[in-house]
């Protein structure tokens, strides 16, 4: 039998490793994830054919998530793993055989360096970018279960606030799938601030085919987990994240003795 041919390496000397950890001895239950933190593209794959400017908007990253991300880490001294590279070289929360794991055209605009990708270069994406993230995420999961450390799994996100030409009036979303426990106390104590439209499970929803953090790390191992959705226009700026994430944070300390 032939041995089956090496896939070239993408990543190169200068490009960014493929995922960032932040407090990585937290002391907290809660572990963080961010699947679309940033925006970086391989130096092998110049600027994807793009336009100036488009990688800045919501379809290369989710805006204002890495702010969030981090004062929260801060907040809760809790562990955090920010993917970062951009969600249009290889999407991160997309199962390997989705056909949106690597996209020719987003929200209107083509990818030029994606159309018609051939089978090696898809399977480099996947190599040096995907598959390290996640393991360092099953990593860090495993070694938490190996040291009886509970955890609660938060994948942050954040979401255009106008899709297609439509008004999306969520401040803010949570998702999940087949285990709403953490989900839905989450909505509730949303809801009982007062000042926020909160989405059940709006703007998306989570399933095994278009989702893989929530279904693979969530679901997978049984913990308490949950997607939240904040919409861009209120994390686009500094003081919108530390706002967001301090809000964040005082619900989670409220909402952890129900489930650790």
């Amino acid at each position: 039998m032939r041995p089956e041919p090496e896939v070239p390496g993408l990543l190169q000397a200068g490009d960014p490793p493929p995922f960032e950890l932040l407090n990585p001895h937290g002391a907290s239950p809660w572990l963080f994830t961010a699947d679309h933190a940033g925006q970086a593209v391989p130096r092998a794959l110049g600027d994807l054919g793009l336009a100036p400017g488009e990688i800045d908007r919501h379809i290369g990253w989710d805006i204002g998530i890495a702010g969030v991300a981090r004062r929260l880490a801060a907040e809760l001294d809790a562990w955090t793993i920010l993917q970062t590279y951009s969600r249009l070289v290889v999407d991160c929360n997309r199962p390997l055989e989705s056909p949106t794991l690597i996209v020719a055209t987003s929200d209107g605009t083509a990818v030029p360096a994606n159309a018609a990708l051939p089978p090696q270069a898809r399977a480099a994406r996947v190599l040096d970018i995907f598959l390290p993230y996640h393991a360092r995420i099953v990593q860090a999961l495993d070694l938490r279960q190996a040291h009886g450390r509970p955890t609660l799994l938060v994948t942050l996100h954040s979401f255009t606030p106008a899709m297609a030409g439509m008004a999306r009036p969520w401040h803010c979303g949570v998702l999940y799938h087949r285990d709403a426990r953490l989900a839905h106390a989450l909505r509730d104590a949303l809801q009982a601030e007062g000042d926020l439209v909160v989405g059940d499970n709006q703007p998306y929803s989570v399933s095994d085919s278009s989702d893989y953090a929530i279904p693979v790390h969530g679901e997978g191992r049984g913990l308490p987990h949950v997607e939240i959705e904040i919409r861009q226009d209120l994390i686009a700026d500094a003081d919108g994240q530390a706002a967001w994430a301090q809000r964040l944070a005082r619900l989670f300390r409220a909402l952890q003795p129900r489930f650790v």
